[in-house]
């Protein structure tokens, strides 16, 4: 398994891409995955499931940072994947680093939805975008729930943070 290097609160290195130096900007939760050989392909590129892991370990940090997943242990609440897409922009190959932003869209009565943005370092550009919609759901009754109310409110602190707080 590929371990996940959370950026560091200093910003993007002195050679970021503009692209890079955007989605630190824009995005409050951001991850660095250096691509490993094994995740290319037969056609010579990073699999196309592999963007799932990248966006999923965004995901989890974000989680985290908001506390959905302690709440989770405490409540047995806790968010649940509902969908997820992906739209690849441009093919990723070994070596290279991604870094993957995670951002919450649009928070409902018992959902959000996420937004990814994945910049190869190689490239300079975004390699691809996606989105999930992540559901609250009570794991003891086995049925959504409403988003609570702290979750709310951490999502809307973290998401007014953009820029000044840490990443990571």
């Amino acid at each position: 398994m590929t371990e996940i290097h959370p950026s560091s609160a200093a910003g993007p290195p002195a050679e970021a891409s503009e692209a890079e130096r955007r989605l630190r900007a824009e995005f409050p939760v951001v991850v660095e995955w250096p691509v490993a050989w094994a995740e290319m392909d037969y056609f010579r590129h990073v699999n196309h499931a592999r963007y799932f892991t990248y966006f999923e370990s965004a995901r989890i940090q974000y989680l985290d940072r908001i506390g959905f997943r302690e709440l989770t242990e405490a409540r047995q609440t806790g968010p649940i994947l509902a969908s997820t897409q992906a739209r690849y922009r441009r093919p990723v190959t070994y070596p290279d680093t991604v870094v993957v932003g995670a951002r919450a869209t649009e928070v409902g009565e018992d959902r959000f939805t996420h937004e990814y943005r994945l910049v190869s370092r190689a490239m300079g550009d975004v390699a691809a975008e996606g989105t999930a919609l992540l559901v609250s759901y009570d794991y003891a009754s086995g049925r959504k729930t409403p988003l609570p109310d702290e979750v709310r409110a951490a999502i809307q602190a973290l998401e007014r943070g953009i820029g000044t707080a840490s990443r990571g």
